[in-house]
């Protein structure tokens, strides 16, 4: 079986590493890489997949929105984001998945973040979409740097949520990062994260992020990336196989390495 993850970059992904844990411990002999790709790239390893020299792939940023373009089929959750973060091989064409708020969701439950209150989700991208998506039927707000973007996006989800200014507070709230401000050690914006009661980052580095460390020192739960990718990859993993990975196998890999 060969897999990959397609992204700029992927230098830093962990994905090989918690999918070569599982297909070891399910005896399944095959190979995860890294691709580094652009848009020509993409359009690439599509012709890789639905060829069958990719059994599938996860993508990664900056192209889900392209992947979904790029697809044959969509799952209708997919359909409503725009935004696939996995590819199946199935006879000769692409299915496009998303599984990042099923990650979303797993790592929500791991860490124990609120099960009530108010939510604000950061940014107005694909990862956005599907953090919105996910998180449908709480009482959810998005904030971006780009208004219009964010009011773009919640047209296209059929969503009425409170746009909240970048930057701004929101008193109580589960804060939701679905920017990539974290993954080169930046900051979230100054008092994006005042009266905050958690934080859930689908960013991840090579350590927790400032962010994931404030909260933490503020006595509340945190959510990290790696454990939304973590979820993330054991759903891609049931859709490659039809195989219920081992999540402590992955785990114990993972600890080894970080």
């Amino acid at each position: 079986m060969q897999l990959a993850v397609l992204g700029n970059p992927v230098k830093r992904s962990r994905s090989p590493l918690i999918h070569a844990a599982a297909l070891q411990a399910a005896g399944i002999r095959g190979r995860y890489r890294r691709i580094c790709v652009n848009e020509t790239g993409m359009e690439r390893a599509a012709a890789w997949v639905r060829a069958g020299r990719l059994s599938g792939a996860n993508i990664t940023m900056p192209h889900k929105r392209l992947a979904a373009q790029l697809s044959d089929e969509l799952t209708p959750h997919a359909e409503r984001i725009q935004s696939v973060n996995t590819w199946v091989s199935r006879d000769g064409l692409i299915e496009g998945h998303s599984t990042d708020g099923e990650g979303l969701l797993y790592a929500w439950r791991r860490n124990k973040l609120p099960e009530s209150g108010p939510i604000v989700v950061l940014g107005a991208g694909g990862v956005a979409a599907a953090a919105l998506a996910a998180l449908d039927g709480r009482d959810l707000a998005i904030s971006a740097r780009d208004q219009l973007k964010a009011e773009a996006l919640l047209d296209q989800l059929g969503q009425t949520v409170e746009i909240v200014p970048w930057g701004h507070p929101v008193e109580g709230a589960t804060v939701v990062n679905a920017t990539p401000i974290g993954m080169n050690g930046e900051s979230l914006p100054d008092k994006v994260l005042d009266g905050s009661v958690g934080l859930l980052d689908m960013t991840y580095g090579s350590g927790p992020t400032p962010s994931e460390m404030l909260v933490r020192s503020m006595g509340h739960p945190v959510a990290p990336g790696i454990d939304i990718l973590i979820g993330q990859a054991m759903a891609s993993f049931r859709l490659w196989t039809g195989i219920e990975p081992d999540e402590t196998a992955i785990r114990y890999e993972n600890s080894r390495s970080g």
